[in-house]
């Protein structure tokens, strides 16, 4: 099982992250945030596979988060999202860590497709082939 957290501010965003992808075979939902300090120790509990977080979150930055969680040992897969897909953001985030970078407007399917795969390369016990088919 593909275990995947969410990190979004928006209520109505975790709830359309959390749709889109429970009906892919093999992955599960095993938490959801919009308060990043909450969300952190979430994931530090939890030791999700996969983590979506979106760049900017109240009270601090999605990209400060993202250093925190590719900072524990066994850090996750960090899916970042935003509205605001800039290529500073992008750099910014693949600089910090991150493994994907979707635009939420017109990459959102992208998202669900990720997973897909990353599930299924998690399935066959494949862990190194899913690190390296990236989106950088």
């Amino acid at each position: 099982m593909l275990t995947v957290y969410i990190v979004d501010d928006s209520q109505v965003m975790r709830e359309r992250l959390t749709e889109s992808v429970t009906d892919i075979a093999g992955v599960e939902i095993t938490g959801q945030s919009g308060d990043p300090f909450e969300a952190l120790a979430g994931i530090t509990k939890s030791h999700p596979d996969v983590v979506i977080l979106d760049i900017r979150l109240p009270q601090r930055s999605g990209i400060d988060m993202l250093k925190d969680i590719k900072d524990q040992p066994t850090a996750p897969i960090v899916i970042m999202v935003t509205n605001y897909p800039y290529r500073q953001y992008r750099q910014a985030c693949m600089a910090a860590g991150a493994d994907y970078f979707f635009s939420k407007t017109d990459e959102f399917e992208m998202i669900r497709e990720t997973l897909s795969r990353i599930g299924l390369c998690h399935q066959k016990n494949s862990h190194h082939v899913c690190k390296t088919q990236r989106n950088k």
